[in-house]
């Protein structure tokens, strides 16, 4: 892609890849089974924040009107590329990056309830120690003059053409 971040995937029907970032890896203090000071949790969580804020208003200066008409739904990739080849918990990951969420929703100037979906994958082909995020356009499923069909109603419909 033009701003250096391989882009693999596709958009799955989410919409168009509105907003591109790379996050740092999260901390390790972040992570819910570690057992913290509150003290020292909440001064992990605040320099992470405070970092992912720093390294997104940074990368958002190549968008022009960032933070004009940002859609009202959005979409959360997040690609976890590991710092070294050990296996990690995906869910303790994204736990992991709620601060950095917040900071990147800081540097958007959003609320961060407006990314409607999260999801989260793991590239172990690469090491990196970063989170590759993708912030798409949430699309709706159908039209309002359409009604929404089950997978149930089409399965229903090939069998009975058979």
């Amino acid at each position: 892609a033009e701003d250096g971040i391989r882009d693999s995937s596709t958009s799955r029907g989410l919409g168009d890849v509105y907003k591109r970032q790379v996050l740092g890896w999260p901390p390790s203090d972040l992570s819910p089974n570690k057992r913290l000071h509150w003290a020292k949790l909440a001064a992990a969580k605040k320099q992470y924040r405070k970092d992912c804020f720093s390294v997104s208003k940074e990368q958002l200066k190549k968008y022009r009107g960032v933070y004009k008409n940002i859609p009202e739904k959005l979409v959360l990739e997040m690609t976890f590329l590991p710092p070294e080849k050990r296996s990690y918990d995906r869910d303790n990951l994204v736990a992991r990056m709620k601060a950095g969420i917040d900071g990147l929703a800081d540097a958007l100037r959003i609320d961060d309830k407006r990314f409607n979906t999260v999801i989260s994958t793991m590239d172990q082909d690469y090491l990196g120690g970063f989170v590759r995020i993708r912030i798409l356009q949430e699309l709706p499923y159908g039209t309002e003059s359409e009604r929404p069909r089950s997978k149930d109603e089409g399965i229903y419909r090939q069998r009975r053409k058979s």
